[in-house]
């Protein structure tokens, strides 16, 4: 959650700075290149989620992570050599998040699969307010990166940079996640209305 959120901030909250300083995109039209970006985001937990009650979420937030650090990897070449333009950049970062919004979306559920029942939502508020403390350093760090938009070397790296974190972010939920595929929530990690009852009785 972490690793997404630090991602997802520091490209979305710059974007805008990338349109305009790196490709002169008017201010005036830089929303344009929002719609498709926000159509990825969308399109990948509602095509992909179903694959990970199936499948598992250890594996596919493992799995959608990796893709998108590599298409951001890739990415991140062909912008170094001037290769990409708005659209194709935005094709780009639309297919990464294709992938990585699904795996964030995953990863809340997934977080709090080993807590009981009656704390697995105060769970997730806990680790979603540590993920957000985290996801607001990334505007921050690339829009340093970016600066006034004469040098791509710094903002590569920081390409780089996110496709490392998210693929740390993949084996962290690979090793530590919970098998919680075709279960049910109380199968998982037992009420604690259970042992509480139990202990009545």
């Amino acid at each position: 959650m972490i690793t997404q959120s630090f991602l997802y901030n520091a490209i979305f909250f710059t974007y805008a700075l990338v349109l305009q300083d790196l490709y002169h995109i008017p201010t005036g039209s830089t929303a344009l290149y929002f719609f498709p970006f926000a159509i990825g985001d969308l399109a990948g937990p509602l095509i992909l989620g179903h694959l990970f009650d199936v499948w598992g979420r250890r594996k596919m937030i493992f799995s959608t992570y990796v893709i998108a650090a590599a298409v951001l990897g890739v990415s991140a070449v062909l912008f170094s050599v001037g290769a990409l333009n708005a659209t194709t950049q935005t094709i780009f970062w639309c297919v990464s998040f294709f992938f990585a919004s699904a795996g964030a979306s995953s990863a809340y559920l997934t977080g709090s699969k080993p807590f009981p029942l009656e704390l697995r939502s105060r769970a997730i508020s806990y680790f979603f307010s540590l993920g957000q403390l985290f996801g607001a350093l990334g505007p921050v760090v690339y829009g340093a990166l970016i600066g006034k938009g004469e040098d791509r070397g710094p903002l590569t790296g920081g390409y780089f940079l996110g496709a490392g974190i998210m693929i740390l972010g993949g084996v962290v939920a690979l090793i530590f996640g919970t098998n919680a595929e075709r279960q049910s929530l109380e199968d998982v990690a037992e009420p604690l209305s259970v042992g509480a009852s139990d202990t009545g009785r």
